[in-house]
């Protein structure tokens, strides 16, 4: 099994809570809590995003870093260290990658799905 598939059924199967970092040009940095990415066949990950803060960070710098904490005691989970690739704003393929089915409420809000490439991993503590 390669890499690329472990992590993927790492994410598919490890419950916890994400955070997503990116910085703007001038660096200033923001992070927010992201469900866990959704892995490529071609080892890419990517993430379901509203057109906010962290998108649009990621309009001028490309370098992003997913903290992952899985649920239980203690402190383990990994580090993605990303490079933004590609973004597909069509409504389906948004559709088609929700985990979740949709709120009640009207959801209209753009939303766009980023792939990243991920440069390196380390463990959540250490490494």
């Amino acid at each position: 099994m390669t890499d690329s598939q472990e992590l993927k059924q790492y994410f598919e199967k490890t419950q916890g809570t994400g955070v997503l970092s990116t910085a703007n040009e001038q660096g200033q940095v923001d992070s927010a809590i992201y469900a866990r990415p959704h892995l490529q066949d071609d080892g890419t990950a990517a993430f379901i995003m509203r057109e906010r803060l962290t998108y649009d960070n990621l309009q001028t710098n490309s370098q992003a870093c997913y903290l992952f904490i899985e649920d239980g005691p203690g402190y383990t989970g990994k580090r993605l260290y990303l490079t933004k690739v590609a973004e597909d704003s069509e409504p389906a393929l948004v559709e088609q990658m929700r985990r979740r089915e949709k709120p009640h409420a009207c959801d209209e809000e753009a939303k766009s799905v980023v792939y990243f490439r991920i440069d390196h991993i380390r463990p959540l503590v250490g490494g």
